[in-house]
Parts: structure tokens; sequence; C-alpha cells
């Protein structure tokens, strides 16, 4: 969870002894992980590593989904929308799939395309590279926006 991630780099950058980190980690806490806490019996957590487990296994719901190559897929330009708020969207989602290669997201960017001006001119001409189809689009973006 980032909750947890951010708060153990906290600990890593002050050098936390294990309880300091429980003492420390009590502290961020708010709303239901508050009441989790306040409803354990006094000496019920032996270590940080019993903690983080205890946090984690009750807040895995609340966990992000981490994004694949199949979440670009899903992305597509809406109808009566311009084709820089599509781009804008992907390249959104394409931040959160940092493994995705310039083919995979050249070919999801395509596939998501309604079939206008730019879907044609890359049906005619097509490109592997996303830096190339990103190329094109900015000179489609001019136009629609001029």
């Amino acid at each position: 969870m980032e909750h947890l991630s951010r708060f153990k780099n906290a600990a890593l950058l002050h050098h936390y002894t294990d309880g300091i980190k429980c003492r420390v980690f009590v502290t961020t806490f708010t709303g239901a992980a508050q009441q989790l806490f306040n409803q354990l019996p006094v000496g019920a957590i032996g270590s940080f590593q019993e903690f983080r487990c205890l946090f984690l296994h009750q807040f895995a719901s609340s966990r992000k989904v981490r994004k694949t190559e199949l979440s670009l897929f899903a992305v597509r330009q809406k109808e009566d929308k311009p084709l820089k708020e599509y781009l804008q969207r992907f390249n959104t989602t394409a931040l959160e799939v940092p493994a995705a290669t310039q083919e995979v997201k050249a070919s999801a960017f395509s596939q998501g395309l309604l079939d206008g001006h730019f879907f044609k001119s890359l049906a005619k001409i097509p490109v592997s590279k996303f830096d190339a189809l990103l190329a094109r689009a900015a000179k489609y973006i001019n136009m629609e926006e001029a």
C-alpha cells in the first residue's frame, strides 16, 4: 500500500528502530486504521513486521491494483472528444505501466482511436513506435485546435 510504502521510506531516512516504527506508524492513522489500532489489546503487537502484516491484511482491499499492458488497450477515445484529450488520458494510464514497450503503446493507442482523420492516416502509413506516433499526433492536434 502507498501509505505503508511512504512510511517505510521515512523510517529508513530517520533510522527508526523497530519499536519507534510501531509508535510512529500509529500517529499516521486516521479513520478505520485508527479504530483498528484502538481495538487491539495492549501487547498484541510484538514487532513492526507483525504490525505491518496486520495492517496489510486488514486493508488489502484498499490496495491499488497494478495496471498491466492490457490496461492500455482499455483506454478509448470518446465520441466527440478531441485527440488531445484521448492522448492525455492514454499517457496517464501509460505512466502506470512502465514495462509497456513502444510497440505495445503504439498498438494500444491506435486501437483506441475513433475512425477519424488521424486513424485513417495511421491506417495508410502505420507506425510501430509510440514516439513516432506522438510526433504525428501532435500535428493532428495542432490542426484540431487551429
